[in-house]
């Protein structure tokens, strides 16, 4: 029987220290600095608050990550207000021999190695002494910006703190979700972020046109931002046309200002039809993906999509829900060829395409030397037309990159249903996809 390894000094030194809180905080002053994040794991382990309020205090590097260590463990209310309360006490000193503390990142998915690399188990360190931000004036915090219906005390708490500090202590959103909550309620929370930190941005809301004009303002300060996904805005009966174009072209004007947008998801946007044109005029940048989905359109607005928007760098289009049964196929295949180079993802689910409409795609789609996946659930194609879609040699395109032809085949349940059907006269259609197969 193997015997438990023996406690290593350092654990032994923390544990002895913890024991007596009054010597633990008045041994930060001298305590070396590889030691703090061992003891400061087994403070917030043990609960032992005013200890990690010192702590914070004397912290000897850029960063402290304190959401990944409540990651592995339970949050506890009263250790997270300690960590705070520490930032607190340390931004109202003037003099601050030990300062280094740069950010309190709350980020549950950053720094996944740092508690690790010191306590030995890792052997690289030096990548983080380095801080992430480059002003040394200021403390920020960074979170996940997840918002719940009903904010619980801890960010309460958090916000609380930023408001009393405001101008020293920056609270810093990479991601933030907003669901259903009213529209004052998400001001506060907009005017205590830096808006120019958020990277990702979900509205998931039900709200009114003349709401999401409110909104607006604050979209065009999210400098930063590279994923908008926005969802369920409503043209409200009360409004005049007048109301409703100068709301609309408040929330487009914001695309000028997002330079490093790269992903942009609109669903069940009711506004759209026939107005698509003034959101891609402010497109700036080339983006990656663009999902409408469940909107309305026009065959206007599809010749603008297929002539107008960048395709320089698409990789994901989605169109699911957009009905195009009674449009010319035309724009739809322009579109598809003119991002054939670099399509690898393409969603055309419940568009109620029919035969004609499929069959002239068709050879654009052999174009997509990249694409991985086609997405074609929900849309009635006729028995005939998938059998010619699965017979051998009936259709392949030539990839340009490899060399190789391309083989359009379609899935093995859909094999399976044409098997075992005897005359049925419609399917909803399961996805093809290209099959690359050599010379």
């Amino acid at each position: 029987m193997s015997m438990p390894a023996p406690p290593r000094l350092l654990d032994l030194a923390g544990q002895s220290l913890l024991r007596d809180q009054a010597s633990a905080i008045a041994a930060l002053e001298v305590l070396p600095m590889e030691l703090f994040p061992p003891l400061f794991t087994a403070a917030f382990a043990g609960r032992h608050s005013e200890t990690l309020k010192a702590m914070v205090q004397a912290w000897p590097f850029p960063c402290l990550p304190l959401g990944a260590l409540m990651k592995e463990q339970q949050p506890h209310q009263e250790t997270f207000q300690a960590a705070l309360d520490g930032l607190d006490v340390l931004l109202a000193q003037e003099v601050r021999p030990r300062w280094k503390l740069q950010v309190l990142d709350l980020r549950k998915n950053a720094h996944q190695d740092f508690w690790t690399v010191w306590s030995g188990t890792r052997a690289s360190m030096y990548s983080l002494l380095e801080p992430e931000v480059a002003q040394p004036t200021r403390k920020k915090q960074k979170v996940d910006g997840c918002r719940p219906r009903t904010p619980d005390e801890s960010v309460a708490y958090l916000i609380q703190k930023v408001k009393q500090r405001k101008g020293l202590l920056h609270l810093c959103c990479k991601k933030l979700k907003i669901f259903a909550m009213p529209m004052q309620n998400i001001r506060k929370i907009l005017n205590i972020v830096q808006l120019d930190s958020i990277q990702d941005l979900e509205v998931n809301c039900t709200w009114k046109l003349s709401t999401l004009g409110k909104f607006a303002p604050h979209l065009g300060q999210m400098a930063n931002l590279r994923r908008l996904l926005l969802s369920h805005i409503h043209m409200s009966s009360h409004s005049t046309p007048a109301k409703e174009e100068q709301c609309i072209s408040q929330f487009t004007a914001q695309f000028l200002r997002l330079h490093h947008l790269e992903e942009l998801y609109l669903d069940s946007i009711s506004f759209l039809e026939d107005r698509l044109d003034q959101v891609l005029r402010c497109l700036k940048t080339p983006l990656e993906t663009l999902s409408i989905t469940n909107c309305l359109l026009s065959e206007s607005d599809l010749t603008h999509l297929s002539q107008h928007l960048n395709v320089s760098q698409l990789k994901d289009l989605g169109l699911s829900g957009v009905s195009l049964t009674n449009m010319s196929p035309e724009p739809l295949q322009v579109l598809i060829e003119r991002a054939s180079a670099t399509l690898q993802d393409l969603d055309l689910d419940e568009c109620g395409i029919m035969d004609s409409q499929f069959t002239d795609i068709l050879p654009a789609l052999g174009r997509c030397s990249q694409l991985t996946t086609f997405s074609f659930c929900g849309n009635p194609i006729s028995m005939a037309v998938l059998e010619n879609l699965l017979r051998p040699g009936t259709y392949q395109g030539a990839n340009s990159t490899t060399g190789e032809k391309v083989l359009w085949k379609g899935s093995h349940e859909l094999c399976q249903t044409l098997d075992s059907s005897t005359s049925p006269q419609w399917i909803q259609s399961l996805p093809p996809w290209p099959l690359a197969v050599p010379r």
